[in-house]
Parts: structure tokens; C-alpha cells; sequence
């Protein structure tokens, strides 16, 4: 009869990547909400593709914060 294994235990470096993504996203916000009086002069199109832009863009540094996560590694 097999045995099931054991849950491994929970990492530490679950809460710390949560962490680091609300200050990532918080000083991503910040930054932005910072800029918002020179954009706010351009014209509402470029200023539409600048915040479609400056929304995605904080995305990209989550791939290896979650691999680091997930598996302990920044590199794949």
C-alpha cells in the first residue's frame, strides 16, 4: 500500500513575493500618478496609448518573481 507524501512546508518566499508585487504595483502607481501632470497636457490620444502602455508594462518583472516563488531560481 502506498503512502501519500506529505505536503511539503509552506516557503517563506510566498509572502515575500506577494509583498514585493503590491510594492511593485504600488510604486509603479506611484510613479505614474507622478507623471500624470505632463501627461495630462499631451493630446488624449497619445496620452490613451501612454497609460495602455504604462498598465502592461509592470507586468513583465512578474515572470521570474513568480519562478522565484515558485522554485526558488530568478533564471529558468
Amino acid at each position: 500500500m502506498s503512502q501519500i507524501p506529505a505536503d511539503p512546508p509552506p516557503s517563506w518566499r510566498k509572502p515575500a513575493g506577494i509583498f514585493l508585487i503590491l510594492l511593485l504595483i504600488a510604486l509603479w502607481a506611484t510613479l505614474i500618478v507622478a507623471l500624470s501632470p505632463w501627461v495630462g497636457a499631451w493630446p488624449v490620444l497619445v496620452q490613451a496609448i501612454f497609460y495602455l502602455v504604462a498598465g502592461i508594462i509592470w507586468v513583465l518583472p512578474l515572470k521570474p518573481l513568480l519562478r522565484w516563488m515558485e522554485l526558488g531560481r530568478w533564471r529558468g
